[in-house]
């Protein structure tokens, strides 16, 4: 069945930079569209973009346009969130998930099917 799985969550400094990955299988991100999402504790669960056609195209959430770059590499079928320049607010759950539909991928969480456990990362000031 499919499986998502999320790493590289860590702690860091205000200012900092990790890279999450997302590694996925019974599915290929040559094939399926992908979401990144979060939550903090106490707060609704945010959508931070969305890659597609590929790897080639990619919408980012307002929030984290500049500062969090979306990528995979689909020889490891494996998609990455590059975070920099973080910030307190940023600390969280970080989400991967993978629609049912292949190519329906939105910022809401109702376009996905299949989430990995998610990793926490935890931005000090």
């Amino acid at each position: 069945q499919v499986h998502l799985v999320e790493s590289g969550g860590g702690s860091v400094e205000a200012g900092g930079s990790l890279r999450l990955s997302c590694t996925a299988a019974g599915i290929s991100f040559m094939d399926y569209c992908m979401g990144w999402f979060r939550q903090a504790p106490g707060k609704e669960r945010e959508g931070l973009g969305f890659v597609f056609n590929g790897g080639a195209g990619t919408k980012y959430a307002a929030s984290v346009r500049g500062r969090f770059t979306f990528s995979q590499d689909n020889a490891k079928n494996t998609a990455y969130l590059q975070m920099s320049s973080l910030k307190p607010e940023d600390s969280g759950i970080y989400y991967c998930a993978a629609p049912i539909d292949r190519a329906l991928c939105g910022m809401a969480s109702r376009f996905y099917h299949y989430w990995g456990k998610g990793t926490q990362v935890t931005v000090s000031s």
